[in-house]
């Protein structure tokens, strides 16, 4: 490879400029050595490798005893129903993972009020999704880069003195975020922060940090759990701890308005982790994974019909494009674009239906002027082309029955119905699902919980008010699958992802250590050869399938000298 100026430039000024996102420093950034052996153990076989996968998660158990039982989570709940109680609302703020997260906490205590017979307490919860709830279908390159986009955010929902506002960022140190966090402690929110890395660290090496989790206003949750069990990758076991402590803070909040008796969530946790670990449990994700992994070696694709888990199966599916460089979902008339691998839809309902059934309240899309990006400090690139990420763009991607007329464009195309909990018994829904995937080469039913399926995964989680323990059985057996699939495919190279998107600085950052681990290079070395790969990487056509830098970097370090 040879490195032109350019690169070179580029390269220095990210070593010498942008030193606050080099993160290396932090655990979730590093390789957990549970799971060193995760390509080998996947290599041996699936059943190995799953069980390899799951270990990290018990670390996630242990966590919840700690913080459950500490004086900062009952301030949480507090803060919390004293906001119910002057009529303010319980605001969720993340990016990527945790963003997606926050959509999902916010839905979770929508539908669990309606179905606990309080709607009039649906409305009394909200989220804020970095880039808008565009980004939950498809990744908003660069956004989390920058504070100011997250005030503004913050300023646009209303954030005010009445509210309870809860920031997440798996790492602690996502700019965006923290600026959302910043704003509403300003506008006089009770303000918190949840995060995974040790606290004392993050105060320590990071200045935006450090002004977070020292401010007066804010209680910070540190929710630690080591590394994750694909580096770097925290929607995984950062995500899962985040989504079970604000997810038990709102359940305690629904059965003091209901009058129920909280679960023992931590037991729970632990036990759905016991099922999931189980021999038969093992086998049938095992055998989903071999499925879908030998689907897309063919060069197919998976059409996942979803019901009441549809924002989960998003959340991983819309995760899967920058953790492993996989075509995103694209839009009903895009000819061009690469096809996903996957899609997500709900064959019974159009698209606007689906976002209705989804969110329970009107979609929450950015459409910011090239005026507001340059009164927030956006790059000129940004502000003379501002990102189209709307209300009209966001409902372009067809999540409906609309995807049963627009071609897959990967072929075998199989349908695959994603059930579980109750729902996995539903007669109705499972002919629904096999008459909409007549349409396709193939149609598979995966339950988890209970019913009759081609893969049924035996996870029972006990029923609580806004399903909690049952969302994290789905994630769990998620991330297991999307995560185990690209092993299988070569995606990861011991337990790292080594087909990292470098869309934004975070992830440059990852793809530079990366290299120079695996290519046994300095820093700066790696960092000049990836920023020539990215350069190459855009320059290919729209249609063309684009590889991480970080391939195109190991694949010139594999060539012997000579070669092209």
């Amino acid at each position: 490879m040879v490195v032109g100026e350019k690169a070179k430039n580029s390269a220095r000024n990210f070593i010498e400029n942008e030193k606050p996102f080099h993160l290396g420093f932090l655990p979730t950034e590093q390789s957990n050595p549970l799971t060193a052996t995760l390509e080998t153990d996947f290599r041996r076989s699936s059943r190995a490798g799953v069980e390899t996968l799951l270990k990290p998660d018990r670390d996630v158990a242990e966590m919840a005893k700690r913080v459950l039982a500490g004086g900062e989570f009952r301030r949480l709940a507090e803060a919390g129903e004293r906001a119910l109680e002057r009529g303010g609302r319980l605001v969720f703020s993340g990016c990527g993972a945790t963003g997606r997260l926050a959509i999902l906490l916010e839905s979770m205590w929508r539908n669990g009020c309606i179905e606990a017979g309080l709607p009039e307490l649906a409305d009394r919860a909200a989220s804020i999704m970095t880039g808008g709830d565009y980004a939950l279908v498809k990744s908003v390159e660069f956004f989390e880069d920058f504070a100011s986009f997250g005030r503004r955010q913050c300023r646009d929902l209303g954030v005010g003195a009445k509210d309870c506002f809860v920031a997440i960022t798996e790492g602690g140190e996502t700019s965006s975020v923290l600026g959302t966090l910043a704003e509403a402690a300003e506008r006089g929110a009770e303000c918190f922060l949840l995060f995974n890395n040790p606290a004392g660290l993050l105060a320590e090496k990071l200045e935006r940090s450090r002004n977070a989790i020292r401010d007066p206003r804010v209680t910070v949750l540190d929710l630690f759990c080591g590394p994750m069990a694909l580096a770097g990758s925290t929607r995984m076991q950062a995500t899962t701890s985040e989504m079970l402590i604000a997810g038990v803070a709102l359940e305690i909040l629904l059965c003091r308005r209901s009058g129920k008796t909280p679960a023992d969530f931590t037991a729970g946790f632990e036990a759905v982790l016991d099922q999931l670990t189980a021999p038969e449990a093992l086998a049938e994700l095992a055998r989903y994974i071999d499925f879908e992994a030998e689907l897309y070696a063919k060069g197919g694709g998976v059409t996942y019909f979803a019901n009441d888990y549809a924002l989960d199966i998003f959340t991983d599916t819309t995760e899967r494009s920058p953790t492993f460089m996989l075509p995103g979902f694209i839009r009903a008339d895009d000819r061009i674009s690469p096809a996903p691998w996957a899609r997500v839809a709900d064959p019974a309902l159009s698209t606007p239906e689906v976002w209705a059934r989804i969110f329970r309240r009107a979609p929450r899309c950015l459409n910011w002027t090239p005026d507001d990006y340059r009164a927030m400090g956006a790059p000129e690139s940004v502000c003379a082309k501002p990102p189209v990420i709307g209300d009209e763009a966001f409902y372009a991607f067809p999540v409906g029955r609309e995807v049963l007329e627009v071609p897959a464009r990967r072929s075998p195309s199989f349908a695959v119905g994603f059930l579980a909990g109750p729902e996995a018994g539903n007669p109705a829904l499972k002919r629904r699902i096999a008459e909409a995937g007549q349409r396709f080469d193939g149609c598979r039913l995966l339950t988890i919980g209970g019913g009759e399926g081609d893969f049924m995964i035996p996870c029972a989680a006990e029923p609580t008010p806004l399903r909690l323990l049952e969302h994290l059985a789905v994630k769990l057996a998620l991330n297991a699958i999307s995560t185990g699939t690209m092993v299988k495919l070569g995606r990861v190279s011991g337990n790292w992802m080594s087909f990292v998107a470098t869309s934004n600085k975070k992830l440059i950052d990852r793809a530079i250590r990366l290299i120079a681990e695996l290519g046994r290079l300095e820093y700066a070395d790696a960092a000049e050869r990836v920023f020539q790969a990215m350069e190459e990487v855009a320059a290919l056509p729209p249609d063309a399938a684009r590889p991480s830098a970080v391939q195109v970097v190991l694949a010139d370090l594999k060539r012997q000298p000579g070669e092209k």
